[in-house]
């Protein structure tokens, strides 16, 4: 199953646990055990949802920290937990490009949220790219004043 339709089941676990105020790995356990008339979750939306459990302090102060005038407890809960599923995959999954996390974010928010989400869920989502990029060390070329004495020949 595609990455694009687990991010979705993924969301749609962690919007319903959001919206009754539920556990999200006790909601998690239920759809795993009792998928109803849907599709079992694919691995990775299990992935997600138990990554963003995991991790949920770190993502909603990131969030918190990046977001302009919206903080977590405000957001509209779709977008909220778009924000989120996108925050993990770029803080906590290498596996996906940053870009790609982005990518997938917005075009949720575009079918699922209202017209102004996709740039706000834009703006979060770079300055916490810009804010991993910056903490990233870079590795710069060793220059020949950067070499031990001993590689050096005369």
């Amino acid at each position: 199953m595609a990455r694009s339709t687990a991010r979705r089941r993924a969301l749609n676990t962690l919007y319903e646990a959001d919206e009754k105020g539920q556990d999200f790995l006790s909601l998690l356990d239920e759809r795993i055990a009792q998928p109803g008339a849907q599709t079992p979750l694919p691995e990775y939306a299990i992935e997600i949802v138990r990554g963003v459990d995991e991790n949920r302090r770190d993502i909603d102060s990131q969030l918190n920290t990046h977001s302009t005038g919206w903080k977590v407890k405000r957001m509209h809960a779709i977008d909220r937990n778009i924000l989120r599923i996108a925050t993990w995959e770029i803080l906590y999954n290498d596996d996906v490009p940053d870009k790609v996390a982005i990518d997938e974010a917005l075009n949720l928010s575009k079918t699922l949220s209202d017209d102004a989400a996709p740039s706000f869920i834009h703006g979060v989502l770079s300055a916490i790219v810009a804010a991993k990029d910056k903490q990233s060390p870079q590795s710069t070329p060793l220059d020949d004043s950067d070499k031990d004495e001993s590689d050096q020949t005369n």
